[in-house]
């Protein structure tokens, strides 16, 4: 059986794809590379100490491995580098086969996000080594973890506009993982995954109002106000812009796709809006 290492196994996708994968009976080939090892022990497989930052635990991490799913690093603006790493790391183990979450349409996208993960496209295309893009679209719960303050606030805020979003699940994103991992022919291709139905914040909020009884509108800000509003909340500067930017950049279709790549995949279609606001709902 081909080893299978996990980058960021510690955190939400990579905790879904591993469990995915022990349901399939393939957890004595799965090592989980994480960068706290005793934040791992919980996770019932092999785990190596793993830091994007550290190549000689990457040098170490990496041996023996045959496929390497590259969980996209968490640090915005370390991540080019961060994967450079990586990929070095496993091209000198003799890494055979990366799998690689990247950006939905990531050539094009206006996203800030898209520069590294363009960057981290190219650095795979030029190490030699096999890979596959999972170009990931926008995960539903970016958008229902605020269900808390939009309750509290009595409104839904963002600057998306009238943008469609097809989202889904962070789960049917780690299907996909799982499903390419675990496949035959995925060599090579690049696959732009994304929900099966796509939505606005307008039809978000009115999703949460029927599920909760309570009139929850929409409200569309500019891109500044939107920014300030995050930074009231404690959100810092940064992060609040970037994620202004990511909603003006949804109202320009960034985030929308039909081509249904995810469901055929995953075999069965992505999990509804209406779900995972259900399922949301019920954490507050």
């Amino acid at each position: 059986m081909k080893r299978i290492a996990i980058t960021g196994a510690t955190g939400h996708l990579g905790r879904l794809v591993i469990q995915q994968l022990k349901e399939k009976g393939t957890t004595d080939d799965i090592i989980g590379l994480v960068r706290s090892p005793q934040k791992a022990a919980d996770l019932g497989i092999e785990t190596r100490e793993a830091d994007y930052e550290k190549p000689d635990t990457l040098d170490r991490a990496l041996q023996g491995i045959d496929t390497l799913l590259l969980i996209s690093g968490s640090e915005v603006g370390k991540r080019a580098v961060q994967h450079q790493n990586v990929i070095t790391a496993a091209k000198k183990a003799g890494v055979k086969w990366i799998v690689y979450t990247s950006l939905l349409h990531a050539d094009t996208s206006t996203l800030s996000l898209a520069g590294e993960h363009r960057a981290t496209e190219q650095l795979l295309k030029d190490s030699g080594i096999d890979y596959t893009l999972l170009r990931n679209g926008w995960y539903t719960e970016n958008y229902t973890n605020s269900l808390g303050g939009a309750l509290a606030g009595g409104a839904f805020i963002g600057s998306a506009g009238e943008g469609k979003i097809s989202s889904a699940a962070r789960a049917d994103y780690a299907a996909a993982a799982v499903a390419v991992l675990t496949g035959n022919g995925h060599q090579g291709k690049v696959y732009e995954l994304a929900g099966d139905s796509a939505y606005t914040l307008r039809d978000l909020a009115a999703e949460i109002s029927r599920q909760t009884g309570k009139d929850i509108p929409y409200t569309n800000l500019p891109q500044e106000d939107y920014a300030a509003a995050l930074g009231s909340f404690g959100l810092p500067e940064d992060l609040a812009q970037a994620i202004a930017g990511w909603d003006v950049s949804a109202s320009q279709g960034d985030l929308y796709d039909d081509s249904h790549q995810l469901s055929k995949l995953i075999g069965r279609p992505t999990t509804p809006l209406s779900v995972t606001v259900a399922d949301t709902l019920k954490t507050l």
